[in-house]
């Protein structure tokens, strides 16, 4: 009747960090995807998508807040596997 290690809310979520994907409805502008200057903004046809390499829960909740904050509608959030250390989805900058 014990709780085991590593299960439960905020415990199996994201340990060390992870890479994301972040799905918000409509095509945000310029303005707005500078906001999330630290992911690659990606713009489709209904939605924008930001990935973001190396997140932990705190940053991910970060970002989160910021999207709530300009008022995006928040339609997915995903883990992408097996990112550790390979091809990362974060851009760098100019």
């Amino acid at each position: 009747m014990g709780a085991q290690a590593g299960a439960g809310p905020g415990r199996a979520g994201t340990p060390s960090g992870g890479d994301f994907e972040i799905r918000v409805r409509g095509r945000v502008g310029a303005a707005l995807a500078s906001a999330f200057g630290d992911l690659t903004v990606r713009l489709r046809p209904a939605e924008t998508v930001l990935y973001g390499a190396g997140l932990d829960q705190a940053a991910l909740y970060g970002i989160l807040d910021r999207i709530q904050a300009l008022g995006l509608e928040l339609l997915e959030v995903r883990r992408l596997p097996g990112a550790s250390g390979g091809r990362a989805a974060h851009a760098e900058g100019p």
